[in-house]
C-alpha cells in the first residue's frame, strides 16, 4: 500500500433514500425507511473509497469487521451523508469511523475495518 494515506484523511458518499433501500426481508417492506442494511453497505463504500487510491496494482482490500450503531430512522427522499474517517493505520489494516448524517440529525455511526492483502494472497484464501 502506498504510504500517504494518513489518520484523519476522509472520503465521503451522498445518497437519497430509496425504496430499494428500505428495511425489508424476503422482498417485504417491514419499514419504509433507510434500513441498517444499507447503512452497512454505504459505511463500508464510504470506507473504500478512502483506500483506493493507496492500493497498489496488486494489492485488493477486505473488510475484517463492522460495527453500526442505527439511530435514528430516514424517509424515502433523505438525502444522506456518509463520512468516513481513518481512525488508525496498522501495518495491512485501516480502521476509519463512520458517520450518517441527513442535515445537522445523525442517523448512525459505526466503524469499518479493512485488511490489505496481495490478490494472490485473497486467491488463496478463496481457493480453500
Amino acid at each position: 500500500m502506498k504510504q500517504h494515506l494518513r489518520i484523519g484523511d476522509t472520503a465521503i458518499v451522498e445518497v437519497m433514500v430509496t425504496p430499494d433501500m428500505f428495511a425489508q426481508f424476503e422482498g417485504e417492506i417491514v419499514h419504509p425507511v433507510y434500513s441498517t442494511v444499507a447503512m452497512v453497505y454505504h459505511m463500508e463504500w464510504a470506507s473504500r473509497k478512502i483506500i483506493l487510491p493507496f492500493l497498489e496494482e496488486h494489492e485488493e482490500g477486505m473488510g475484517g469487521a463492522v460495527s453500526v450503531k442505527h439511530l435514528a430512522p430516514s424517509i424515502e427522499g433523505s438525502q444522506l451523508i456518509i463520512t468516513a474517517t481513518v481512525s488508525a493505520l496498522e501495518e495491512n489494516t485501516v480502521m476509519t469511523k463512520v458517520s450518517v448524517k441527513h442535515g445537522e440529525r445523525l442517523i448512525g455511526m459505526g466503524e469499518v475495518k479493512q485488511v490489505i492483502l496481495s490478490k494472490s494472497k485473497i486467491a488463496s484464501l478463496l481457493a480453500k
